[in-house]
């Protein structure tokens, strides 16, 4: 892990706490630019927008292809407190997605590494760079307790 993906990382995690705050699932994304910048962040709102796609990564991608004007995002770096699910890893594949760095697997659902190997198997016509587990205990941590909470009726 780099410092810079610590960074990065570090502000895709407080996209997954104010997802947190507003009662959905704490994943939080960032998508940083080929240069270097920073293009877009943001965290799931499925609830909020009442859209299945409204996924962290996803909604972050959409940002990013609206600032750089393409919905290509050749050359980009996007980071995800949770490792993405299929929807999510088959638009990296099609945005051509340079660089993936994910917190926290998912055993049940994770699309990179733990259920699928979406964009890495070398079934498709692009291939991601991955790294995963990068501030993965802070990203577990706050899954976890964001569940505990839910299943205790907000109670802790």
């Amino acid at each position: 892990m780099t410092e810079l993906d610590a960074q990065y990382m570090a502000l895709a995690l407080d996209e997954a706490r104010a997802a947190a705050d507003r009662g959905e699932v704490p994943v939080g994304a960032v998508v940083v630019g080929p240069t270097g910048g920073l293009l877009a962040r943001d965290s799931n709102r499925v609830i909020e927008l009442a859209d299945p796609g409204g996924h962290a990564e996803m909604l972050a991608m959409r940002r990013a292809g609206r600032t750089l004007g393409n919905y290509r995002l050749t050359g980009c770096t996007l980071y995800v407190t949770l490792e993405p699910c299929v929807m999510c890893a088959g638009a990296m594949v099609h945005a051509r997605i340079k660089r993936l760095v994910y917190g926290a697997t998912d055993p049940k659902t994770g699309a990179i590494a733990s259920v699928y190997q979406v964009g890495r198997d070398g079934l498709l016509n692009h291939r991601l760079e991955v790294s995963g587990g990068v501030l993965a205990d802070q990203a577990a941590s706050l899954l976890r307790e964001f569940f505990r909470a839910r299943r205790n009726g907000g109670r802790d």
